[in-house]
């Protein structure tokens, strides 16, 4: 989450006039993440998140993830549900951007998450990628490996303005992963960008998954190794295996993962890495100007990857055989 897009009260209150949620009490920016412009707002009718979709978000996507979210909701994952106006639409338009509302959701993000919050959200990334079944739309996933190559040439000969040699190590990372990419596992629809600060916890329980903006069809797998990379590896990058250990479990106990997923765990893992680091380099090299927003350091992704291209097999993620 982010602030990209400014909005004055007035133009707000206009706003607000196309929903039954009583009148503008306060609004504030918030400031964590990368991609769209978020508010928190408290009316009469009670506290909302305001989303406006910016950069990689496209509109014609839009009804795929607010679809999604009533989807994963009826099913018992709690998420935010999107706020109809009065016309029953829930996508409408402020300040030049595509916008909207949905359900404010209680509890706290924690940046270094225990063993214990780690196989709570193994639980929930195994439910949450049950309860996808049967959703209707779909979207392919424009971050997976066909979209790599883009992101590397939109970065170009400046990756090395992060660290000499950033450039080549890159590419020969991409050209490693397309050769050996696993393209026939299980397939559904992932959360895809299921960090810390994409789910809520009331003490141990974890309460609420937010953020949805990236989710598409694609490997269920794939979001498990998005998840080790982003819960299970401490301040220094060091892999935390206790942890690895107690998400994958969790989520096995949920979902069965087949000899194929665990097999190319450490491979989805390596793809993972650089897609996150490609993203944060991207935005490492293009901040807008005057945007309210500190972007994420490309080099944690780099050292995760070194990390996971020692990887032989599963079993030192925690994987129990």
């Amino acid at each position: 989450m982010a602030v990209y897009t400014d909005v004055s009260a007035e133009d707000l209150a206009e706003f607000l006039t196309g929903y039954d949620l009583g009148l503008l009490l306060s609004f504030k920016g918030i400031a964590e993440g990368v991609e769209n412009s978020n508010y928190l707002i408290e009316t009469g009718g009670g506290r909302y998140i305001l989303t406006l979709y910016e950069k990689r978000v496209k509109k014609d996507d839009l009804p795929f993830f607010l679809g999604l979210m009533g989807h994963l909701a009826d099913r018992g994952i709690n998420c935010p549900l999107p706020v109809k106006g009065h016309d029953g639409r829930a996508l409408r338009e402020l300040a030049g951007r595509p916008a909207a509302m949905v359900t404010f959701l209680e509890g706290v993000s924690y940046r270094r998450p225990t063993p214990t919050h780690c196989a709570a959200l193994g639980t929930t990334l195994a439910g949450l990628h049950e309860a996808g079944k049967g959703f209707t739309l779909s979207r392919e996933n424009a971050l997976s490996i066909e979209g790599w190559k883009a992101l590397v040439a939109q970065a170009g000969e400046r990756a090395d303005e992060v660290a000499p040699g950033l450039g080549v190590a890159i590419r020969n990372e991409l050209a490693e992963l397309e050769t050996h990419w696993p393209r026939t596992l299980p397939m559904g629809i992932i959360h895809a960008d299921l960090f810390p600060n994409n789910t809520l916890f009331v003490g141990d329980t974890l309460s609420g998954v937010i953020d949805f903006y990236f989710a598409a069809k694609d490997a269920l797998a794939y979001d498990l190794a998005i998840c080790l990379n982003a819960w299970c590896f401490e301040a220094d990058n060091a892999f935390n295996v206790t942890k690895g250990r107690a998400m994958i479990e969790a989520y096995r106990a949920r979902r069965l993962l087949n000899g194929a997923e665990i097999a190319a765990l450490p491979i989805l893992c390596r793809g993972a890495a650089l897609r996150f680091l490609l993203t944060r380099l991207v935005d490492w090299l293009n901040v807008p100007p005057g945007a309210l927003v500190r972007p994420l350091d490309p080099m944690e992704y780099y050292k995760k990857l070194r990390f996971h291209q020692g990887v032989e097999t599963a079993t030192a993620y925690g994987l129990v055989a």
